[in-house]
């Protein structure tokens, strides 16, 4: 798989983005050679298994017409979510959060590269981040009872969380542990977008405010 397979999903890209997208793979093939931030055997399937899974937010955000001025991406790792929904939302500023050092260094070294004004790489701990955001996305880095109380103080309107396996019994699991309204959660199957086998079991959990 390459990037025809974002281009597929997302024919309206302007010619940066598209160079963007285009230069992820030589430059996270590069990185990933120095500093493991994708795994050895995915590597091959960056644009599948990482780039196009992170774009899931992206038409999740276009198809519910949501506005949103700054989204911070928690457990960024090598910058998924993070970097392929900021190179689709220009005009959305976006904070990758990390607390692994060296990913912040690909991170801070691939959003040069391609340009990307719109992102600030921060090494810390999600609970030492001070400021609030319209939204945190994630791709499933804990259960979503475990991930709730280390972003609640940093979200004025939701969570867009990545997620596999049976997120109707985590999130009502969440909703218990965190006192929280089992009807905040909403959960969106990501193959209604896209079409390969990868996604069978691919999920959104967004959590409302």
């Amino acid at each position: 798989m390459n990037v025809e397979l974002i281009h597929k999903y997302f024919p309206e890209l302007t010619p940066k983005q598209k160079e963007q997208f285009e230069a992820l793979g030589e430059l996270y093939a590069e990185w990933n050679s120095k500093i493991n931030v994708v795994s050895r055997k995915d590597i091959d399937k960056l644009y599948l298994h990482h780039v196009l899974h992170s774009m899931a937010i992206a038409r999740y955000i276009i198809d519910n017409k949501i506005e949103a001025k700054s989204i911070i991406d928690i457990g960024t790792g090598g910058g998924f979510p993070g970097i392929p929904l900021a190179i689709m939302f220009p005009d959305i500023e976006f904070t990758l959060c990390d607390s692994i050092a060296k990913k912040i260094k690909v991170v801070t070294e691939i959003t040069q590269a391609i340009n990307l004004e719109n992102t600030q790489p921060i090494w810390s701990r999600s609970e030492d981040i001070k400021g609030k955001y319209d939204f945190v996305v994630s791709r499933g880095v804990a259960q979503l009872k475990d991930f709730v109380p280390l972003v609640k103080h940093l979200y004025t309107t939701g969570i867009i969380y990545l997620k596999g396996g049976d997120v109707y019994t985590e999130s009502l699991e969440c909703a218990k542990a965190c006192k929280l309204s089992p009807d905040c959660f909403y959960t969106t199957e990501i193959s209604k977008w896209f079409d390969e086998e990868f996604f069978y079991e691919k999920k959104i959990v967004t959590i409302l405010r």
